[in-house]
């Protein structure tokens, strides 16, 4: 196997580093205490900087969030948020009337666009236990033709992501989870209309991987030109075309090469994103991301005029009752639902 397949390697921070056409991915993993009437953690937030805080305390952050922890209101441009919620509860709400919660597998897929706001709380809904959260929120970039797209989201339910199991010749299992892209014929669930990864030839790809202790696995090639990027979040060690890595690390590949992995002696689990690059100039500040820093001070200038459709709840950090399950509501009012529900 070729070691020149690796062309990088670097360690994971917080957030992660990625390549273009991807802007950001973050991996948030915290373990809440049961929760109290109001959605929060049932002890005391005392010690914290609340409002911001993003150090690791007793097991869990609250990020933005005062009461419940989460991100209340804030707005976005210029590019698509994928937000994959691996446990826990997430509550979606926007400016545009949009309202989901969603979590155990299920991939939100919010399209910016010209501009929207949204809210991204984290309700604890067990007051009996421990409430854990693992998600993953990617930043894909969008293209100067599509930076000001009506906004959009939709919902990828756990109940239809393609999951594919592969099994080694000694037996053990790499299973992959598309969230987008392909794996040979399958296919992963389509994305947002207007998204980068829309257009198959871009080759974008989101995939979770788990590989049993001791398993192998070979990447499956994709063109030249494609960034791809592994990031190796969980396990005691991985052998990658004959490199050992026993430190959680990215890992940057030439996406048109073999590659071959061997997993360690505990369960190995891996984030993979890639695509073909837009190529085009970023220039983001916060929330927006645009390609000029001209048409950054304009998408200032249009937020303070407009709120991007402003807020129509009645609290920033708006979280949906408790006898609520997992539910997508759109802006043209149509509610949707995992099948499981149909």
């Amino acid at each position: 196997m070729d070691k020149n397949a690796v062309k990088a390697v670097k360690p994971l921070g917080f957030p992660w580093e990625t390549q273009d056409p991807f802007l950001f991915c973050v991996y948030h993993e915290d373990h809440y205490p049961r929760g109290n009437e109001d959605f929060g953690p049932d002890t005391s937030l005392e010690g914290r900087n609340i409002g911001n805080d993003f150090v690791i305390k007793d097991g869990f952050r609250m990020y933005h969030g005062t009461k419940v922890p989460g991100f209340p209101v804030h707005p976005h441009r210029g590019f698509e948020t994928v937000t994959v919620v691996r446990k826990g509860m997430v509550d979606h709400s926007d400016s545009k009337g949009g309202a989901g919660r969603y979590g155990h597998g299920d991939v939100q897929w919010m399209t910016a666009g010209k501009g929207i706001q949204h809210a991204e709380m984290f309700p604890l809904l067990n007051r009996e236990e421990e409430n854990s959260l693992e998600l993953f929120q990617i930043w894909l970039n969008l293209p100067r033709a599509d930076k000001f797209v009506e906004p959009h989201y939709s919902m990828l339910w756990a109940e239809q992501i393609p999951v594919i199991d592969i099994v080694d010749q000694g037996g053990l299992k790499t299973t992959i989870e598309l969230v987008a892209g392909n794996l040979g014929a399958h296919l992963s669930l389509e994305p947002a209309p207007n998204s980068w990864a829309a257009d198959r030839d871009h080759e974008v790809g989101i995939w979770v991987v788990e590989m049993d202790p001791g398993a192998t696995w070979s990447l499956p090639k994709a063109g030249k030109g494609v960034n791809r990027s592994l990031y190796f979040f969980e396990g005691a060690s991985l052998v990658l075309n004959g490199a050992s890595f026993d430190k959680h690390c990215t890992i940057e590949l030439e996406a048109h090469m073999d590659v071959h992995l061997e997993n360690g002696s505990l369960k190995g689990r891996f984030l993979l994103l890639q695509g073909a690059p837009i190529n085009e100039p970023v220039v983001n500040y916060g929330p927006f991301v645009m390609n000029t820093r001209e048409e950054i001070q304009q998408t200032f200038a249009d937020y303070q005029e407009t709120r991007f459709g402003g807020w129509p709840w009645p609290k920033d950090d708006q979280v949906h009752g408790r006898d609520r399950g997992r539910f997508a509501r759109f802006t043209d009012g149509r509610e949707e639902f995992p099948p499981s529900r149909v």
